[in-house]
């Protein structure tokens, strides 16, 4: 299904990431990879599992730093020439703004969360746009809590919901050069990111409890979704929030 095609993974931290689940698939289904890596304490968990994918670019990226952005696009663009398939799958907010009220998030909070968790999705779109010269596709990674009140998700669920807009308006101008950008949804699983929110074991039998399926969505199965996403299968599906949970966000 990825037969031939090149893509770009950030945001694995360790072998229970959703961004290694798609990885995974990516790689099963014929897909040539770069994986990236926050900084240097997290390659040691990170570079087995991209040589398990059989990466042939594992680099570090900080997405705020703009001179590693610029290094790991070069690199790119040295050994392929090209992309076709990005997967953003990071998220970020200082502890003291996560746990707290929405009304009381401090200014720099909000704006290191915004940074990271969304524009630099788009930061990363603009750079691989003009390598996607066949056409691609973008891929982030969502949560319910962008469209109703999730307990103890806070800032993130503003953030989130600005993620989603700018997938809807970045579809819409990268149309025209046949570039899909998606947005997917996953319901709650343990990952490294989620062991932040407060109670979120809670959320999580709530979930299992209340999802139509009584059970959780795993990373493979969110790596099958997004396998699909980035081949042309999906040719004709552009700015979409795509919900994998189970059906749980259809309960009220």
């Amino acid at each position: 299904m990825l037969a031939g095609k090149k893509g770009l993974v950030i945001g694995i931290a360790n072998d229970k990431s959703i961004a290694y689940g798609c990885a995974q698939a990516f790689r099963r289904d014929g897909a040539e990879l770069a994986v990236t890596y926050l900084n240097q304490k997290a390659e040691k968990y990170v570079r087995p599992l991209a040589e398990n994918v059989d990466a042939s670019i594992i680099a570090p990226l900080d997405v705020c730093d703009e001179a590693q952005t610029d290094a790991l696009f070069a690199d790119i663009t040295q050994k392929w020439g090209k992309l076709d398939f990005v997967l953003h799958c990071i998220a970020y907010a200082p502890a003291d703004d996560l746990h707290g009220r929405v009304v009381d998030c401090s200014r720099d909070g909000f704006l290191t969360a915004m940074d990271i968790s969304c524009h630099s999705f788009q930061r990363i779109a603009q750079r691989a746009e003009p390598l996607m010269t066949d056409g691609g596709a973008l891929l982030t990674v969502s949560y319910m809590g962008s469209e109703r009140v999730v307990d103890h998700y806070g800032i993130m669920g503003p953030v989130k919901a600005a993620l989603e807009a700018a997938t809807r308006y970045m579809a819409a101008e990268l149309g025209p050069q046949n570039i899909r950008v998606h947005a997917i949804s996953p319901g709650p699983l343990l990952t490294r990111a989620a062991s932040g929110i407060a109670e979120f074991d809670n959320l999580m039998a709530q979930a299992r409890t209340r999802s139509p399926e009584h059970r959780l969505v795993t990373i493979d199965e969110i790596g099958d979704l997004a396998s699909f996403l980035a081949s042309d299968r999906s040719r004709a599906i552009t700015g979409d929030v795509i919900h994998i949970d189970g059906g749980y966000h259809i309960m009220g």
